[in-house]
C-alpha cells in the first residue's frame, strides 16, 4: 500500500468506521425490537435468539474466510463486496414476512458483515503503521462501537414506537451506500504479498462446530438432551478435527501459531468472554425493560443509555492508554467493572431498584468501554503485516461466537427458568443464574488480562512474531520450512 498522507490516512479510517456503525447499531437496535418482534411474528424466546444469533453465528463461521481472501484478492475488493451484500440483506430484512425468513435474510446480512470489520481492521493496520498511531486509530475504531450503542437503542426506539420494527433496518442503506461509494473513491487496494490458499475442510469444520454448539445451546431447554446430544457430538467432532488438520496444512484456515503469543491468546478468550457478557447483558435487559417493567421501546432505549454513553467516552481513552502504557490497565479497569456490574445483578438484583439498575448498567458501560481497544491492538500488534487480515478475522470471530454464545446461553438459562409462567412473576429469579455467568466473564477478562499482559506474556509475543516473520521471509524466498 503507497504511503498515505495524513488528511488520506484519518479519511481511509472515517470509511472504515461507517462500516463498523452499521454492523454494531445492527446488534443493539434489533435488541431494542425484539419484544415487538416476538409480538408481530408470534415467536418464542429461543425464536428471539435465533434472530440474534443467526447473524452472529454466520458472522463467526466467514470471518477468517474473509480475512484471509481479502490478504489474497484484495482488501477493497471484499470490503466492497460486503457493503453491497450487508445493505442488500437489510433491505430484505425490513420486509421479512415471517421469522424463518427474518432469520434467513440476517443471514445474508451476516455474509456481508463478514466482509467488513475483520478486512476493515486490517486495512487500518496497513494504514496506520505507527504502533501509536494504529493504538489510538484503535481506540477511535473502539469509540464507534460505542456511538452504536449510545445511538442504538435511542433510535430503534423512536423508530420501533413511530414507525415499526421494520423500519430499523432502513438506517443501513444510506450509511452503506455512502460507504460504498466513498470507498471506491478513496480507499487503496491492499492484498498480502503471498495470499493464502482456501482451505475449504478447514472452513467446513469451522461452520460444523459453531453452528451444532449453537443449535445444542439454545434447543437443549425444549427439545432435551436426546435430541441436541447428536449437535454436540458434531461440534466436538469438528473442534477435533480443526486441531489435527489445521496444523498439518501449509497455509490454514486458523493459524495455529498464533496462540504461542500469550498477549494474542488472551486477547482471543477475553473477546470471548467480554461479548458473551455483552450479548447476554442486552438480551436479559431488552426482555426485562420491556416485557417486565412494561416500558415501550423507547423508553427501554433511554434506560440502557448509562450503559452506552461510558462505552462511547471510555472507548477512546482505553486507546490513549493502550498506546501510552500498554493493554494491561484497561483490562483490569475492563474486568473490574464488568465483573462487579453483574455481581449487583446475580447476588443483589439491581434490576428490582432503579439506583441499582442505573449503577449496574454505568459499571458494564465503563467495562466494556474499556475493553475493546486493548484486545483489538494485541491481536494484531508483532503479527506480519501480511497476516493482518487473518489475525484480525480471529479476533473479530472471538467477538461474533462470544456474542452467540452469551445469548444461547443465557437465553436458554432463561428459557429454562421461567418455562410456562408468566414473565414478570418469574423473570428475575429466572435470570440469577444467568447474571452468575456474566459475573464469571468478568472474572475470566479480568484474571486473562492480568496474566497475558506482563513480561513473560511480552516475551512468548515476541517469540511468536519472530518465528512468524523468519517464516514468511522464507516463504517469499522460496525457501522450504
Amino acid at each position: 500500500m503507497p504511503e498515505l498522507t495524513p488528511r488520506r490516512r484519518l479519511l481511509v479510517l472515517a470509511i472504515c468506521c461507517m462500516s463498523l456503525l452499521i454492523v454494531s447499531l445492527d446488534v443493539t437496535i434489533l435488541n431494542v425490537a425484539l419484544p415487538s418482534i416476538q409480538r408481530d411474528l408470534h415467536t418464542s424466546t429461543s425464536g428471539l435468539q435465533w434472530t440474534i444469533d443467526a447473524y452472529t453465528l454466520v458472522l463467526a463461521a466467514l470471518l477468517m474466510l474473509s480475512g484471509s481472501t481479502a490478504d489474497r484478492i484484495g482488501r477493497k475488493r471484499v470490503f466492497m463486496t460486503g457493503l453491497a451484500v450487508f445493505t442488500a440483506g437489510s433491505v430484505l430484512c425490513s420486509v421479512a414476512p415471517s421469522l424463518t425468513a427474518l432469520v434467513v435474510f440476517r443471514m445474508i446480512q451476516a455474509v456481508g458483515g463478514s466482509m467488513l470489520n475483520p478486512v476493515a481492521l486490517s486495512i487500518i493496520t496497513n494504514t496506520f503503521t505507527d504502533p501509536r498511531e494504529r493504538a489510538r486509530s484503535i481506540g477511535v475504531w473502539g469509540a464507534v462501537v460505542g456511538i452504536s450503542m449510545a445511538g442504538g437503542p435511542l433510535i430503534g426506539g423512536l423508530l420501533v414506537q413511530s414507525v415499526g420494527w421494520r423500519s430499523i433496518f432502513w438506517i443501513n442503506l444510506p450509511v452503506g451506500l455512502a460507504a460504498l461509494l466513498l470507498t471506491l473513491r478513496f480507499v487503496p487496494e491492499s492484498r498480502a504479498p503471498k495470499g493464502r490458499r482456501p482451505d475449504p475442510v478447514g472452513q467446513l469444520a469451522v461452520i460444523a462446530l459453531f453452528g451444532s454448539l449453537t443449535y445444542a445451546i439454545i434447543e437443549a431447554p425444549g427439545s432435551g438432551l436426546t435430541t441436541v446430544l447428536p449437535f454436540a457430538a458434531v461440534a466436538l467432532a469438528a473442534l477435533l478435527a480443526l486441531l489435527w488438520y489445521e496444523p498439518r496444512r501449509d497455509e490454514p484456515l486458523i493459524d495455529l501459531r498464533f496462540f504461542r503469543s500469550a498477549p494474542f491468546s488472551g486477547a482471543t478468550l477475553i473477546a470471548l468472554s467480554a461479548f458473551s457478557a455483552l450479548g447476554g447483558f442486552l438480551f436479559l435487559s431488552t426482555l426485562y425493560l420491556q416485557n417486565v417493567r412494561g416500558l415501550n421501546a423507547l423508553h427501554a432505549g433511554l434506560w440502557m443509555l448509562p450503559m452506552a454513553l461510558p462505552i462511547f467516552l471510555c472507548a477512546p481513552l482505553s486507546g490513549r492508554l493502550v498506546g501510552s502504557r500498554g493493554p494491561r490497565l484497561p483490562l483490569l479497569i475492563a474486568g473490574t467493572s464488568m465483573t462487579a456490574s453483574a455481581l449487583l445483578f446475580a447476588a443483589f438484583e439491581a434490576e428490582t431498584s432503579d439506583v441499582t439498575l442505573f449503577l449496574g448498567y454505568l459499571l458494564f458501560g465503563i467495562g466494556f468501554g474499556f475493553v475493546n481497544a486493548p484486545i483489538t491492538n494485541t491481536a494484531v500488534s508483532g503479527m506480519p503485516r501480511a497476516q493482518a487480515g487473518v489475525a484480525a478475522a480471529v479476533s473479530s470471530t472471538s467477538r461474533q461466537l462470544g456474542q452467540t454464545l452469551g445469548v444461547a446461553v443465557v437465553g436458554a438459562v432463561l428459557a429454562s427458568g421461567v418455562g410456562s409462567s408468566p414473565y414478570r412473576e418469574t423473570f428475575v429469579s429466572a435470570a440469577r443464574p444467568g447474571w452468575w455467568i456474566l459475573v464469571g466473564c468478568g472474572v475470566a477478562v479480568l484474571v486473562l488480562g492480568a496474566l497475558t499482559s506482563g513480561r513473560w506474556a511480552r516475551r512468548t509475543a515476541e517469540r511468536t512474531a519472530q518465528r512468524l516473520n523468519s517464516a514468511e521471509v522464507r516463504e517469499a524466498a522460496g525457501i522450504p520450512a
